[in-house]
């Protein structure tokens, strides 16, 4: 899983940031079943993170269900997590899965979870929650 999201670092699309991403998606029968880069566009807000574009292969591959995610950036020394954006789309397969952050140059990972990256998540759950009547 780890190597799988640095190889795909090695494809992104990033004339404009130079900025390159990788991730990749194990799902839950044990298959790597995706990988993913950033691709970036002229128009930034059709850019599309790598954590995306993982998931999304995995999903039009009819695949829901995901036990870990490992993403990997061109930051030195550091352990970096996903965007509001890509961790809002994590989410949205639940919260038990596990997240993978890769240092580039030595592969060294951190372990995190969903419920410390994004703390009071807005959830498919919370649409079933009691609301105001209008």
């Amino acid at each position: 899983l780890i190597d799988s999201a640095a190889n795909a670092r090695d494809n992104a699309y990033c004339p404009y940031s130079k900025f390159r991403v990788g991730a990749a998606v194990l799902c839950d029968n044990g298959s790597i079943l995706s990988a993913g880069c950033n691709v970036e566009n002229v128009s930034y807000g059709a850019t599309v993170c790598a954590e995306r574009v993982a998931l999304f292969n995995a999903v039009s591959s009819g695949r829901t269900k995901f036990r870990a995610i490992a993403i990997c950036c061109d930051i030195l020394g550091k352990f970096k997590g996903p965007c509001g954006m890509c961790r809002q789309a994590l989410i949205e397969f639940g919260s038990d899965w596990e997240i993978y952050l890769v240092k580039p140059e030595s592969k060294e990972w951190k372990k995190v979870d969903l419920d410390y990256l994004l703390p009071m998540a807005f959830t498919p759950k919370d649409l079933e929650a009691e609301r105001v009547q209008t």
